[in-house]
This record gives C-alpha cells, sequence and structure tokens, in this order.
C-alpha cells in the first residue's frame, strides 16, 4: 500500500476512526491495532515478506529480555552479535546476493577462469532497510545499556511494523519512538490539524514535483547517448527534484500520519538544498540514516578523534557503506565515495561546523557569499545524483563527460515549462518557511482565513490535476 493510493485514502480514515473511537479506552487495543493495520498495510504489498517483520521482531525483543540479566560480557556480545548477524543476514541475502554473485563471477572471468552460477530470481523486500536498522538500534542501545528493554511485545511489535514509516522511514530510534507506545494518547485536535497540513505538503512534493520531475528525468537519462550537455544538465537537475521532492514527500507524510495518532517522528529533511557546504548537506539530508550510521558506525571506528590517516578512512567507510546501503550497484558506490571527496577537505580543514544555522536567518535574501555557497554546492550535489540515478558507471561518466563538453551551451531539448515553473514556487515556498519543521507549518499563524484556505485549495487542485495512477516512492527499492 502507498500512501498516494485510494487504497491508503480508504485504509487510514478506517484506522483513525477505529483507534480514536472503538479502542480509545485501552492503550493495549491501541497499540494492537497498530500491529494489525501495520502488517495489513505492509501485507497489501506481499503478504510473504510479514514472516521477516515478524521473525526479526521476536529475534530481537528475545534477545533485549536476555541482555537486561546476562551480566557475562562475552555472553552479552554473542547475545548482540546474533541480533546483528540474524538482521543483517537478511538484508545482505534479498539485497546482495546476486551482487557478489555476479561480481564473484566477473573477478575470475578477469583471470581467465569461468565459473558457472545460477542467479537467484530475489524480490527485495520493500523497506527491509528501514525497519533493519531500526531494530538494529535498539538491540544496540539495550547492550550498551543507554536503553531499558522492553517486557511488552505488543508495544514492541508496533514500534518495530509502525506503518507510517515502516516502508521508507524515518529510521526512528527506539529510545524515542518506543516509549511513545508506553502511554496513553490524547487526541489533540490542533495536533491533527497540522498532521493533515503536514500530509497535504508532502502529498504536493510527492505528486506534483517528484512525479513531474520523474517523467523528464527518466526520458532523459533513459536517451542520455543521444541528449546534448544542456539537456543531460537538466535532466540531472529534474532527478535532484524528483528524489528530493519523493523521499522528504514519503517523510512529511509518515511524520504528518503519525501525528494523527499521537506520536511525533523526528525530522528527516531539512531543507537541504539550501545548505553553503557539503557538511551542511549532509546535517539535512535523510538525517535519521546520517545519525544512525554516525552513532553506530563513525563513532564506534574512532569518528574524527585520532590522526588524519584514521579521519580519511572513516569518512571514506561511512559514505561508501552509505552508498552502497541505497544498493546493490557500482553506482551507489560512486556516489557514496564521490561524497566522501566532496566531504573530505571541509573536514580536514576543520569547517565542517561553520554552518550550523539555517541560511540567511532571520532575513529575506541571503548576501553574496551565502548565494554562491549554496549555488556550488547545489551544483556538486547534482553531479553526484547522476551517479545515483545512472544504470552503470559508464551512462554515468557518458553523461558528465558530455555535460562538461561544449554542447552544455546549446539549447536543450526539453523545456517543460509546467514542470520549471512548479519548481521555483516549491523552492520560494521553501525558502519561506526553511526555519520550520516543514515549509508551510506556520500557515495557521495566517489571521487571513480566506488566503489560508485558499492556498490550502491551490495544493490540493494542484495535486489533482497532476495525480495518475499511484507512483511507487523511490525509497521502496532501498
Amino acid at each position: 500500500m502507498i500512501f498516494n493510493s485510494l487504497d491508503f485514502a480508504v485504509f487510514l480514515p478506517i484506522v483513525f476512526v477505529l483507534y480514536w473511537f472503538v479502542f480509545n479506552k485501552n492503550l493495549k487495543l491501541q497499540n494492537l491495532l497498530i500491529v494489525a493495520a501495520s502488517y495489513l498495510f505492509y501485507g497489501w504489498w506481499d503478504w510473504r515478506f510479514l514472516s521477516l517483520i515478524l521473525f526479526s521482531s521476536i529475534v530481537d525483543y528475545l534477545i533485549g529480555r536476555k541482555l537486561k540479566t546476562e551480566g557475562n560480557l562475552i555472553k552479552r556480545k554473542i547475545l548482540l552479535w546474533t541480533s546483528i548477524l540474524i538482521n543483517l543476514g537478511f538484508l545482505g541475502f534479498f539485497k546482495y546476493y546476486n551482487f557478489f554473485l555476479d561480481n564473484f563471477v566477473t573477478a575470475f572471468s578477469f583471470f581467465g577462469s569461468e565459473i558457472q552460477t545460477n542467479s537467484l530470481n530475489i524480490i527485495l523486500p520493500v523497506g527491509i532497510s528501514f525497519y533493519t536498522f531500526q531494530t538494529l538500534s535498539y538491540s544496540i542501545d539495550v547492550y550498551r545499556k543507554k536503553l531499558e528493554p522492553t517486557e511488552n511485545f505488543i508495544a514492541f511489535s508496533a514500534f518495530v511494523s509502525f506503518f507510517p514509516q515502516l516502508v521508507a522511514g524515518p529510521i526512528e530510534r527506539a529510545s524515542h519512538l518506543l516509549p511513545q507506545f508506553y502511554s496513553k494518547r490524547k487526541f489533540e485536535y490542533t495536533k491533527a490539524v497540522d498532521g493533515m497540513r503536514q500530509i497535504l505538503w508532502g502529498l504536493f512534493k510527492k505528486i506534483v514535483i517528484a512525479d513531474n520531475c520523474a517523467e523528464y528525468a527518466n526520458m532523459i537519462f533513459n536517451d542520455s547517448a543521444n541528449m546534448n550537455g544542456s539537456t543531460l544538465f537538466l535532466g540531472a537537475i529534474f532527478f535532484t527534484f524528483q528524489i528530493y521532492g519523493d523521499f522528504s514527500g514519503y517523510s512529511d507524510i509518515a511524520i504528518g500520519t503519525s501525528r494523527l495518532f499521537g506520536f511525533d517522528l523526528k525530522q528527516n529533511f531539512a531543507f537541504p538544498y539550501f545548505s553553503r557546504d557539503m557538511a551542511e548537506f549532509w546535517r539535512r539530508w535523510h538525517i535519521s540514516l546520517s545519525t544512525w550510521f554516525r552513532d553506530y558506525l563513525y563513532i564506534p571506528l574512532g569518528g574524527s578523534r585520532g590522526g588524519i590517516w584514521m579521519k580519511v578512512r572513516n569518512t571514506f567507510i561511512i559514505f561508501l557503506v552509505s552508498g552502497f546501503w541505497h544498493g546493490a550497484n557500482w553506482t551507489f558506490i560512486a556516489w557514496g565515495l564521490l561524497n566522501a571527496i566532496y566531504f573530505l577537505p571541509i573536514m580536514l580543514s576543520k569547517n565542517n561546523r561553520n554552518n550550523i544555522e539555517i541560511v540567511a536567518k532571520g532575513k529575506m535574501l541571503p548576501n553574496f557569499k551565502e548565494f554562491i555557497s549554496m549555488l556550488l554546492t547545489f551544483n556538486l550535489t547534482v553531479l553526484a545524483w547522476v551517479f545515483f540515478r545512472s544504470e552503470n558507471i559508464h551512462q554515468a561518466m557518458q553523461i558528465i563527460s558530455e555535460i562538461f563538453s561544449k554542447t552544455i551551451f546549446e539549447a536543450p531539448e526539453y523545456f517543460p515549462k509546467f514542470t520549471l515553473l512548479t519548481i521555483l514556487l516549491f523552492l520560494f515556498i521553501e525558502w519561506k518557511g526553511r526555519s520550520q519543521q516543514y515549509a508551510i507549518m506556520e500557515l495557521n499563524t495566517f489571521k487571513n482565513k480566506i488566503g489560508r484556505y485558499g492556498f490550502y485549495t491551490f495544493l490540493m487542485i494542484l495535486i489533482y490535476v497532476n495525480h495518475s495512477s499511484g507512483k511507487e516512492f523511490i525509497y521502496f527499492q532501498f
């Protein structure tokens, strides 16, 4: 089931009514309803993979219980590695088995040996990368004694399978989300309205921005060999807004939907395309994943505490693993490598904490230096997204080389005015609301109700006009 579908439009109100008007007096039944609704939501795609979520929930729940009473350090480590190996084992098999097999065969072929193997027709379970990391964080935090393990299996199952963020995040920490299942929720009208507003903005991002940009990005990338440099660069820009509108739009809908049920999820995107350097970009892009890698990989490796060699090593590891997390393709690894190269000069010069506050805070416009910094960072990001979107390294290099050729000065073969105008509108609204959790958060403070509801209506009309049969979200494949 996807957010921009008729199925979800029917599903959500039914669950909402049952949650607040039928089971509202019993916390355990409310949590049980969330588990049932979440399994239905996920099983709507493919019920066979529900067993993976259930098995992962049981394993990490039992390991958490055992870690609470086990005092022997060696046995505690065995329990932790059992959780890590089981969770990453499932992830590795479904996501990377054929990748490693194909590259193993290619390596032997390079040295003149032929190996006959059979690839498996493996279906990648939707969201496995997200809920795997979510359950892993629970086991690791319990092992570190930063979190008290739960004895409530229903609450834990609801935490693991919580349908708003199950298939594409945000990746929530147990320390933040799990305790919310312990206490009785009270319906708050203002909170629910705010949730609906964020859902509306998320749908606008997905349907009006991402899906329109996807149409032209796909046409250009699918025929990249016959496109000039300006068209390819425009295609890369379209993909840049496609992936942001698509993924941050999903996060907005997930956070808004959670708010309807009395839950608070953490912000996953903080206007990353207004960043002034790559360090700031990675503090604002897919925040839940970036902080996960920081806390569970980068810091345990030594972080930035050692010498230059350790800092360089850890930076490359974190970005390469991040790239590989996104998919079993060398293009994702190249994307991670390129971002590591972007990031290193900033880190080594100790300028990675220069831009903590939002750009042009309290001002209408950025100054010249800020504008140039944003423009440079944005263009570096666009070039990196070429690798992310390309089918293979060869295509990515062909596109990059054409962009840096003299054909960049030719007129682009596509120039969709409506899509470009919506991007400009989108950037204007995002800029105006860049100090908020999401761009239109403060519209409720506008005293002019006609203007406020007129704007909501305008967004809904654009969503309706541009809506086609529900297109899946990009990050479902990860």
